[in-house]
């Protein structure tokens, strides 16, 4: 069986623009929740940032993404934040909250054997996203907020190493968004060694294999693949002129 897990060829943490985001998935994503837009995942964007439109977080104790549901659409409501958000659309049709709860149910009531998979894709600034991935999306709720009923999504970062394999993620090893943020306005939306702007990606000075952190601008910083490459060379050298 073919893989699709395995594309586009981003990898964590690299930072990208919208237009690369649209070319990797091969659709024009005009709305965040993006259900089976492909044979084997979902695509969820998300953001932290202060005034996003809604509240996804992260669980730091976990490393779980809590991604919030989706408000009816604007033409259905005077004000969509004082309405339920939906699960079926007025046709009775599943919206995209409904597809994903219904999944999230599923391999909670032990119906699918595993999780949904999903990639997120979290804006950092106007135009700058970063790739956090694949998830399992393990869990869903309808939570009342004390005004109106919200869809809460839980999703467990993962690693894929091929189609069936995957690797659960330690929470640590995720770079918070206020991180991120704070690392792309002090470098600049650049690569601190050469100054490109093109194929960025957040890097941990010391890595996170060696002992590294990912809580702390202070370890992280903007390298672009050219220098990210060098510096993944020198390391390589230097562990095997230790271990020779």
């Amino acid at each position: 069986m073919k893989s699709f897990f395995l594309k586009p060829n981003f990898k964590v943490d690299d930072i990208i623009s919208y237009t690369e985001l649209v070319a990797a998935e091969g659709i024009n994503l005009q709305k965040g929740m993006n259900f089976n837009i492909k044979p084997n995942y979902s695509v969820l964007l998300m953001s932290v940032r202060k005034n996003a439109p809604y509240s996804d977080e992260w669980d730091e104790k976990t490393g779980t993404l809590i991604y919030e549901g989706h408000d009816v659409p604007s033409n259905l409501a005077d004000d969509p934040k004082k309405v339920d958000q939906p699960l079926t659309t007025p046709k009775g049709t599943l919206t995209e909250n409904g597809k994903f709860f219904t999944a999230a149910q599923a391999y909670q009531n032990k119906l699918a054997e595993q999780p949904h998979k999903v990639k997120v894709y979290e804006k950092i600034h106007a135009g700058v996203w970063c790739y956090k991935g694949y998830f399992n999306l393990i869990n869903a709720i309808i939570l009342n907020t004390g005004t109106r009923n919200v869809f809460k999504f839980y999703l467990q970062p993962i690693e894929m190493k091929t189609f069936k394999k995957e690797i659960i993620i330690q929470h640590s090893r995720l770079i918070p968004t206020e991180v991120k943020v704070e690392v792309w306005t002090r470098d600049k939306g650049r690569c601190v060694k050469c100054g490109s702007i093109e194929n960025l990606h957040y890097d941990h000075d010391l890595p996170f294999s060696k002992g590294g952190t990912s809580l702390t601008a202070k370890n992280v910083r903007i390298l672009c693949m050219s220098c990210n490459i060098r510096k993944s060379n020198k390391i390589l050298t230097i562990a095997y002129i230790c271990f020779s």
